[in-house]
């Protein structure tokens, strides 16, 4: 399975959320902190093509998920 990358910041509750729930599922996934790495809004507006202004941003391999509710509900269907 392709692993899952969740792009966040410090001190963002979803953002800690959504790599728990990976983890508790055991899903590959790679946590990438934004401020750290250097990444802005407007880097990852180029990758998703639509305009990014809440994070956690999460992909699946090179697949746009969404935030954490999207993460929830693309893991469901994953699960069915």
């Amino acid at each position: 399975m392709e692993a899952f990358t969740v792009f966040g910041r410090p001190g963002c509750g979803y953002c800690i959320r959504a790599k728990q729930v990976l983890e508790m599922k055991q899903l590959p996934n790679k946590y990438v902190d934004m401020v750290k790495e250097g990444i802005s809004p407007a880097d990852l507006e180029q990758t998703i093509g639509k305009p990014v202004r809440t994070v956690p941003q999460i992909f699946h391999g090179s697949t746009h998920i969404g935030g954490y509710t999207e993460l929830e509900q693309y893991l469901k269907q994953l699960a069915s």
